[in-house]
């Protein structure tokens, strides 16, 4: 499956966000001494940035398709993931 094939795929979901974040990051000092910022690179919707000037990762919740990948993904189980309350999250358009 290529990059637009994926990107074909997330415009065929609704996401009703939340004021506050089903996703945290534990402890940022775990990011800051992190040397592959993997978060950056296995989630399929973006949802992570590394902010150089910032030194910190950034949480895009509001792109999160549920998949729980960085649950698993991050090196260091640095993510909190839990899926969001009631009412919010995502919405499938087909199946």
């Amino acid at each position: 499956m290529s990059a637009s094939d994926i990107t074909d795929k997330l415009f065929t979901i609704r996401y009703k966000c939340d004021d506050k974040s089903h996703l945290v990051i534990k402890d940022t000092g775990t990011c800051l001494s992190c040397v592959t910022k993997d978060c950056n690179y296995f989630c399929p919707s973006d949802v992570y940035a590394w902010e150089k000037k910032l030194k910190i990762t950034t949480v895009a919740y509001e792109n999160c398709i549920e998949c729980g990948t960085c649950r698993i993904a991050c090196p260091s189980y640095n993510i909190d993931w839990v899926y969001p309350k009631g009412g919010h999250g995502m919405t499938y358009k087909y199946g």
